[in-house]
């Protein structure tokens, strides 16, 4: 145990790159992470986990924690795949692990709130503002609930400006229908930041408000969520 190190220690005063399996066993990341559970290890050594291997240059924590430094966790979450692969030594498989990781932990955080009763709009601000505040796109969610206005389920409606032209009625309702949902509430994002509504926002909601009466399908609200700021339609008295 002394003599490797030794050797490490060595190698680190040359300046020299040192491979993971350098390291003691009880020092390398898996190996930590099995014997001390995930809760005790760093962040740069969670992340090194995922990427798996390093390069020719670099190991793999020490590229895990050039990252974190780089980013820091929540930055890093929001970071796309094309991103990613500007950065030296990260590629496609690398570049996919870590965003796979963390939208597996986005997708768990709405998973947990599944069967949550909705009681304001801060409740569905809190569950999708995290994800879809620093979206580089319009999206529009769907969440569907029940006459106790609990989540039965939520779904991307799509992907791009709000408009009457483009989206259709039975895009917003069908699955409400299939899941036999009592409501709907609209979530959509601003990726300027600013949640003020556009026209189409209010034209768009007011028009499918309508449609939902017909079918017996309410629309609870809409809620457009900007950079930690949002804006409810039943709030402001919109519908």
């Amino acid at each position: 145990m002394v003599h490797i190190k030794n050797i490490f220690m060595k190698k680190r005063t040359k300046n020299i790159k040192y491979k993971i399996k350098d390291l003691p066993k009880e020092e390398r990341p898996r190996e930590r992470l099995i014997k001390l559970g995930p809760e005790n290890l760093s962040n740069g050594e969670l992340l090194s986990i995922i990427i798996g291997t390093g390069s020719v240059k670099e190991n793999v924590l020490n590229m895990a924690n050039r990252l974190i430094t780089k980013y820091d966790i929540k930055r890093l979450s929001q970071t796309t795949i094309a991103e990613l692969k500007k950065i030296n030594g990260i590629k496609d498989a690398k570049a996919c692990q870590i965003v796979a990781a963390f939208e597996l932990g986005k997708r768990l955080s709405i998973i947990k709130n599944l069967k949550k009763q909705i009681v304001t709009p801060l409740d569905i601000v809190n569950l999708f503002m995290p994800r879809m505040r620093d979206l580089k796109k319009e999206l529009l969610k769907g969440v569907y609930v029940d006459s106790k206005c609990k989540i039965i389920k939520h779904e991307t409606i799509s992907v791009g400006g709000l408009n009457t032209n483009i989206i259709h009625p039975r895009e917003v309702f069908k699955t409400a229908i299939l899941e036999d949902a009592a409501a709907v509430i609209l979530v959509h994002n601003h990726p300027s930041g600013d949640p003020t509504p556009s026209s189409d926002d209010v034209e768009l909601t007011r028009k499918l408000k309508e449609i939902g009466k017909l079918i017996g399908i309410e629309l609870l609200d809409h809620i457009i969520i900007g950079n930690n700021k949002y804006v409810s339609f039943t709030e402001k008295g919109i519908i």
